[in-house]
């Protein structure tokens, strides 16, 4: 018999799905849910089909590259890829997924699609490369003893060391949390393999591939208010931190008076002595948590100084534990940059924390 259809309506619904596949190169499915409505003068047939994609890995690691290093070019230069050949990668990805993952109208930027892809790659990507890691590489044991910055001790670094400790359990770690001066004066006088600390955006001794760059901002509770004609209260480190020293040089510099109400050398002291509307302070954006009011500049305070944040070592006393925790927190620390503490800042903040009564 003959059917004649009114129309065909087609619905797509789309799901990611993590998972691990048996192989490292499909890691990532993608649920296509299609919704076929045929109409006809009497009733509705509907009928589901699932159409199952596995993202090859090579492809996710050029994505999140090219995010990761803003640009082809730059992504082609670490993946050891032509252009070209980049370019190719990114339209087949996008090909199977059937969506736009660049907007490359004024500057390369994520789609919101790219967005999801992004996050949930970055997750398989850094799962992948811990289980090679674990399962290709020969049994390491040992103790790895490691300071780091304290105002880091809320952000990525314990997550990282919580995955490589899953990822290594025959190494040992002695973590110790101090500011960067202390960390890399104990450095000298070998009580540490591995430091992380903090140094000057100019003039730093990391190696070119141990640091990144960071802004310093402005925090303060969203209730907090200066007295007019009062010295701007500050919520500092120690003597010694290279915060206090931006802070108040730039204080001086833009001739804003100011003082000392609260000194601590805990990262949770800071933050709780700023939450109890007790002062200001400054920190490194991906430290900042999004409780607090930012501003990297405003009508009234002035712009703060970068700063870099990097490893110090000895390449040539590190044991085979210490190579591989420096290579771990290495990718880490270059990450971090990406998941800002889920601060956003926004040209829209209303900052008026320096209003005065």
């Amino acid at each position: 018999m003959k059917r004649h259809y009114h129309s065909q309506k087609i619905n797509i619904r789309k799901t990611v799905i993590i998972s691990l596949a048996n192989s490292f190169n499909s890691i990532i499915c993608i649920t296509y849910d299609l919704k076929v409505c045929l109409d006809t003068p009497q009733t509705t047939i509907k009928r589901w089909s699932t159409v199952m994609k596995n993202l090859p890995m090579d492809l996710l690691r050029t994505f999140t590259t090219i995010n990761d290093h803003g640009g082809f070019t730059q992504a082609g230069e670490l993946l050891g890829r032509s252009q070209p050949a980049i370019s190719l990668q990114v339209k087949r990805l996008e090909e199977l997924l059937d969506t736009q993952l660049f907007n490359r109208v004024g500057g390369l930027k994520l789609t919101e699609d790219g967005h999801l892809l992004y996050s949930s790659a970055r997750k398989i990507l850094d799962m992948n490369d811990a289980i090679v890691s674990q399962l290709s590489s020969p049994s390491v044991s040992g103790i790895v003893r490691l300071g780091t910055p304290n105002d880091f001790e809320a952000s990525f670094i314990p997550v990282l060391l919580s995955q490589f400790c899953k990822a290594h359990p025959d190494v040992t770690l002695d973590v110790t949390s101090d500011i960067s001066v202390n960390l890399r004066e104990s450095y000298k006088k070998g009580s540490y393999d591995i430091v992380m600390s903090m140094d000057e955006y100019q003039g730093h001794q990391f190696a070119e591939s141990d640091y990144i760059v960071e802004d310093l901002s402005w925090i303060a509770d969203p209730s907090f208010n200066l007295n007019k004609g009062q010295p701007i209260p500050l919520v500092l480190y120690p003597e010694g931190c290279l915060y206090r020293k931006h802070i108040t040089q730039a204080l001086n510099k833009a001739g804003i008076p100011w003082r000392v109400l609260y000194c601590s050398s805990s990262l949770l002291g800071i933050q709780s002595a700023i939450k109890a509307g007790l002062g200001i302070s400054a920190l490194v954006l991906n430290t900042i948590p999004e409780i607090f009011q930012t501003e990297q500049t405003n009508n009234h305070l002035p712009e703060l100084e970068k700063v870099t944040i990097g490893f110090n070592y000895d390449s040539n006393s590190l044991s085979p534990a210490a190579t591989l925790l420096l290579d771990f927190l290495r990718r880490g620390l270059k990450h971090s940059t990406d998941y800002p503490s889920s601060l956003q800042i926004s040209s829209a903040t209303n900052n008026s924390f320096l209003s005065s009564r």
